[in-house]
């Protein structure tokens, strides 16, 4: 890496101090860097490859280019710099304007991370907001596989990372849609009854979903009111369950949890302790028909009802076709039945999401199975799930792969989830990338599948198709001499 060549390169992504820090001495420049680069690194991701990965980009680039989410805040990095650039661009500097127009962002760490810097981004409402690539450091990695990244953790060494900055300077723009999630609960004589509870401590993607103030627009008098947001999906039920008891127990051993295969290992177990694989042994107040009324609405239109099947245990509202490590549970439905039930192809763009249920891990577990889907319920601009008391305490709930526990009423109180569309954001994907525009004429070309399963709640047709699969597998880089 010491070569002339190499050195050249890296300026192609390297960004002056004076840029990055305000106040410091204004240098001439020479050189536009083509693909100029801020790096946030989740140093707690990955077991050591976050640290290593920190040196590695440190040690290519300018140093104050590089951070360490665990010490610097996302936001006021980004406030800071685009600050001084609009500060810069005002005394006539077309240096600082270039490289605000060229500026990406590289963000390493798991989902929660990876939406931790989409929220950002989105709440910061940037005049030119930077489009941003995703190094796989968690343990599903949906978010960077959707977009063609990979999910595999990556090597760390600096022939590795220099290989990755060429591919984000190569990497095409693509908008995906966001969401806007808003959950309320009537005030109740027992404060914070149903605040939601996190695994120890608030997640990275529940920073944003914070009570908002008394004087906030979304406010309501008699209500606690919280908002956040998500980019690749939500989700209910005994999926969440199964997340939430991961979480929890990587955070009180943080030391056995050092590695990718041990954590999907670990998952997979949790899964049969929770019930996930033997959910019809327990309790019917799991199914989500019984645990809430949804309502949804559709492109344009009124809200109308959501017909729950009984067996349900899990519900996903889907953005990009990527859940549980990469799988689709969408897939896509024959042309025939996308006319009848008025379906159309799933775009990331498209203002719409995709709601999917699933029985039991089983259920999911078809997804591994050519043309296997979970059962596709309805594609919405809109979902509302209301709760009232149950013959259940508390349900678990999660977006892009950050779970908290959410109790629900006991008594005349109620709790409220609504997602609306929230605008877009920018991702980098490379060739591989899984997600479709509805702009790309290639997308909108794409053929539906032959699928001649349906969507009802049909138990024995799906184990039939599960048992039929030859190309079943376990998800790659499970050991299964774990699971005892």
């Amino acid at each position: 890496m010491g070569d002339g060549n190499s050195i050249r390169t890296l300026k192609e992504f390297s960004i002056p101090d004076y840029i990055l820090v305000p106040g410091t001495e204004i240098r001439s420049v020479s050189h536009v860097p083509a693909c100029p680069v801020i790096v946030f690194i989740n140093t707690k991701s990955g077991g050591q490859l976050g640290g290593e990965l920190l040196v590695t980009y440190s040690s290519l680039l300018n140093q104050n280019q590089v951070y360490d989410l665990g010490v610097n805040a996302p936001d006021k990095v980004l406030h800071q710099l685009y600050a001084n650039i609009e500060k810069l661009k005002h005394n006539g500097d077309n240096f600082a304007a270039e490289i605000q127009n060229r500026l990406r962002i590289i963000v390493a760490g798991g989902d929660g991370t990876a939406s931790w810097l989409l929220g950002v981004v989105s709440d910061l409402k940037l005049s030119h907001p930077p489009p941003i690539a995703t190094v796989p450091l968690g343990t599903g990695n949906n978010l960077p596989f959707a977009f063609g990244w990979g999910k595999k953790n990556p090597t760390t060494d600096l022939q590795s990372v220099a290989s990755f900055l060429n591919h984000v300077k190569a990497a095409k723009e693509m908008k995906i849609d966001s969401w806007h999630i808003i959950m309320r609960m009537k005030a109740s004589s027992k404060e914070g009854s149903c605040d939601p509870i996190a695994p120890l401590e608030l997640p990275h993607a529940m920073h944003a979903f914070n009570r908002v103030s008394s004087s906030d627009k979304l406010n309501l008098e008699g209500y606690h009111t919280y908002r956040g947001g998500f980019w690749n999906y939500f989700s209910m039920g005994m999926d969440a369950q199964v997340s939430y008891a991961f979480h929890s127990e990587r955070k009180l051993h943080p030391e056995k949890f050092k590695n990718q295969l041990y954590n999907q290992s670990a998952y997979l177990k949790l899964g049969c302790t929770q019930g996930w694989f033997l959910s019809s042994l327990f309790q019917s107040s799991r199914n989500i028909a019984q645990l809430t009324k949804v309502k949804i609405m559709k492109r344009q239109g009124q809200w109308e009802d959501l017909h729950i099947p009984s067996s349900i245990r899990s519900i996903v509202c889907l953005n990009l076709p990527s859940f549980s490590g990469g799988l689709n549970p969408w897939g896509k439905p024959n042309r025939k039945k996308s006319i009848y039930r008025d379906l159309t192809l799933p775009f990331v763009d498209d203002g719409l999401f995709e709601v999917v249920g699933f029985r039991d891990a089983w259920h999911g577990l078809v997804l591994l199975a050519p043309n296997g889907h979970g059962t596709r319920l309805a594609q919405a601009s809109k979902i509302r799930f209301e709760f009232h008391k149950g013959a259940t305490d508390c349900t678990f709930m999660r977006i892009d792969g950050e779970p908290w526990k959410q109790p629900l009423p006991q008594d005349d109180d109620a709790v409220v989830v609504e997602i609306s569309h929230h605008g877009q954001v920018s991702m980098l994907a490379t060739p591989l990338c899984r997600s479709k525009s509805m702009h790309d004429p290639s997308s909108n070309s794409t053929d539906h599948e032959d699928d001649s399963s349906d969507d009802e709640d049909d138990s024995s047709e799906e184990r039939r198709k599960f048992g039929a699969a030859e190309t079943f597998k376990y998800p790659e880089g499970v050991d299964l001499s774990r699971l005892s």
